[in-house]
């Protein structure tokens, strides 16, 4: 008989090959499917078995979750994450079930209530705000400048944005494809300003790295000679996000903004200038609607003008 672990690392493969799933994804299925094999091997006194996915051991793992401090915050974690263990404990089950194995339905297994979404995103004034924020003399502060042009032109998420090659930008037709969650490709477009400042920051460069962003400080990598591609060079998501952080900072702006605040706006500011949610949908690389729907409240201007015209008036 397989062991729990075994099966763990079948539905992995399956994520990977049969779901097309991210290795990002794949590496967070992989902590929390671990993270509930080890409570559960506690909580047992013994190893896992599928029949000890019951309904009564499930909720008594939401309920060490709910219980749970983050390692680093030292907070408690928050709804939104607990939800993401279960949800991968949900997926795992139901790829068991295809397998026809006798386990606990998935459908079951209760993710409960989800927290409403705060949705941020920055007003024209805060964005130009924020770009102003970049001394674009340097080529540090060009680069950090065409960073979040692109962020706010694309819509991208920052993983995405910095696995971008040069070869894949067309500044002729101003668009370029990137694959998103899922390994789905779509095609991302970039406005005039987001074009100029990309195409500025690269005729500065004078390497021929293929990484779209790079780093320009540190030391240089021992193995420059095999690696000629430049990939040691290229700019991570964490150095985006410090970068990001750094020029609110700078800014002044009131929004504790990040790289996927950015992504907000993009949405918000589509919608706003009256794009169908269907388009903004397929830009954003959202798989559901539902998903996209979140800028809807924030956007409709019917629910404004309502207010504007009822609200406080006597009689």
């Amino acid at each position: 008989m397989k062991s729990f672990n075994n099966y763990i690392l079948d539905f992995l493969e399956y994520c990977e090959l049969d779901q097309n799933l991210s290795q990002g994804t794949i590496r967070m299925y992989d902590y929390y499917l671990h993270h509930f094999e080890s409570w559960a091997k506690r909580e047992l006194g013994r190893a896992v078995k599928l029949s000890d996915l019951t309904p009564p051991l499930i909720r008594k793992y939401r309920l060490f979750l709910s219980r749970l401090k983050s390692k680093k915050t030292k907070k408690l974690l928050a709804k939104t994450t607990q939800r993401y263990f279960v949800v991968a404990l949900r997926s795992f089950v139901s790829f068991l079930e295809k397998q026809e194995l006798e386990v606990i339905a998935s459908t079951r297994i209760d993710l409960g209530k989800a927290e409403g979404r705060s949705l941020k995103f920055l007003e024209d004034k805060q964005l130009r705000q924020l770009f102003n924020a970049c001394e674009t003399k340097t080529l540090t502060g060009l680069r950090d400048r065409a960073i979040l042009e692109v962020l706010f032109s694309t819509g991208l998420r920052v993983s995405e944005l910095v696995s971008l090659n040069r070869d894949q930008i067309n500044f002729r037709t101003r668009e370029f494809s990137v694959m998103g969650k899922g390994r789905k490709v779509r095609l991302v477009f970039l406005d005039d300003e987001a074009a100029m400042t990309l195409s500025r920051y690269l005729k500065k460069r004078d390497d021929g790295f293929k990484p779209l962003f790079v780093r320009l400080k540190g030391p240089t990598p021992k193995n420059l000679v095999e690696d000629p591609d430049g990939e040691s060079w290229r700019l991570s998501a964490r150095s985006v996000q410090r970068m990001v952080k750094k020029y609110v900072k700078k800014s002044g702006i009131s929004v504790d903004a990040s790289p996927h605040v950015l992504r907000h706006s993009f949405a918000t500011d589509l919608l706003r200038s009256g794009a169908d949610i269907r388009s903004v949908q397929e830009m954003l690389g959202h798989k559901s609607i539902s998903t996209t729907q979140i800028y809807t409240h924030v956007t409709n201007p019917q629910l404004k003008e309502a207010h504007r015209k009822f609200h406080r008036k006597k009689d």
